[in-house]
C-alpha cells in the first residue's frame, strides 16, 4: 500500500443491487476503494464479481443503492469526466490487429479521432505525446512500440492494453480477470506492474480467480452468491473457513517468503 497520505476513498459502493438477466447477481454490496491501494475482488464462478465491476464503472444499470466517485454519485459525472478518472480493462481486450503498438497506446488519449479521420474532440498536444511515452515506459512496451499487434504474444498484448489504459492518466484502474489466459511468468509480471502503479498513487481494483495472486493485493473483497462474505486484508479474508464456505474446498493457508499461499487439501 502507498503511504497514508494517498489513501482517500475514490470509489464507493453503497448497498448495490444489480441484476444479470432475471437474477439478482449483486445484493447489498458495500465497499470502498482507495487511491494508492490494490483491491482484489475474489469469489467462485457466478459470485457476481464481473457484474459488480461493471456497476462500479456505470456500465450496468442499478436496481438499488448507488456508486459514488470522489464523493459524488456516479450519475452526476459526465461520461467524459468519468472516463478521465476511471480506466477499464475488460476480460478480452480487443486491440486493432494491424495497428502499431504506439498507435494503440495513443488510443487512450483519444488519438483514434485523429488517426482514423474522425472529428477530434480537442487538438492533439505535446502533453498527449508525453502521456503515451510515459505509459510505454511504465509498462515496458517501448521496446516494441513500432511492432504490429499481430506480432505480439498474449502477455505482450496485455501489457499494451494496460499501457493504453494508463495513457489516459486515470485516478483508478479497474480490471476484469487481467491474468486470464496468461502463463505464470506474464501473470506475475502484470501483478508487479500493478503494484508499481499503486505505489505511485493509482487506485486499482482487479477481479482475480487465482487466490495466490490475489494474496498480493492490499485488500480483498470476497463475494459469494452476490454478497460480501468477507472484506479486509489478505490475512483476514484468506482463511480456511472463508475458502471452505465460498468455494466448497478445504485448504490450508500458510506464509512463505512473506506472502500467504493457499494450498488445497485433498
Amino acid at each position: 500500500m502507498a503511504d497514508g497520505r494517498q489513501c482517500e476513498v475514490l470509489l464507493e459502493a453503497k448497498g448495490l443491487e444489480v441484476r444479470a438477466g432475471r437474477t439478482l447477481a449483486v445484493r447489498g454490496v458495500e465497499a470502498k476503494f482507495r487511491a494508492g491501494e490494490l483491491t482484489a475482488i475474489i469469489g467462485p464462478n457466478g459470485a457476481g464479481k464481473s457484474t459488480l465491476l461493471r456497476a462500479l464503472l456505470g456500465l450496468s444499470p442499478l436496481d438499488g443503492g448507488e456508486v459514488c466517485l470522489a464523493g459524488r454519485p456516479l450519475g452526476e459525472w459526465s461520461r467524459a469526466e468519468r472516463s478521465r478518472r476511471l480506466a477499464y480493462l475488460a476480460q478480452s481486450e480487443g486491440l486493432p490487429p494491424e495497428t502499431r503498438v504506439r498507435d494503440v497506446v495513443a488510443l487512450g488519449r483519444g488519438a483514434g479521432e485523429w488517426r482514423w479521420g474522425l472529428i477530434p474532440a480537442r487538438p492533439w498536444s505535446q502533453a498527449d505525446e508525453d502521456a503515451v511515452d510515459a505509459a510505454l515506459d511504465r509498462t515496458d512496451t517501448r521496446q516494441f512500440e513500432e511492432r504490429r499487434v499481430t506480432e505480439l504474444s498474449g502477455g505482450e498484448r496485455q501489457r499494451v492494453a494496460l499501457a493504453r489504459a494508463l495513457a489516459s492518466e486515470p485516478q483508478m484502474l479497474l480490471l476484469d480477470e487481467p491474468t486470464n489466459h496468461l502463463d505464470l511468468a506474464y501473470a506475475l509480471d502484470l501483478m508487479r506492474s500493478l503494484r508499481r502503479e499503486v505505489a505511485a498513487g493509482l487506485g486499482v481494483v482487479a477481479v482475480l480467480h487465482d487466490l495466490n495472486l490475489a494474496a498480493r493485493a492490499d485488500r480483498l473483497l470476497l463475494l459469494h452468491q452476490g454478497q460480501v462474505m468477507a472484506a479486509g486484508t489478505p490475512g483476514e479474508v484468506l482463511t480456511p473457513g472463508h475458502i471452505a464456505a465460498a468455494y466448497g474446498v478445504r485448504a490450508e493457508v500458510v506464509e512463505q517468503g512473506g506472502r500467504l499461499v493457499v494450498l488445497p487439501v485433498d
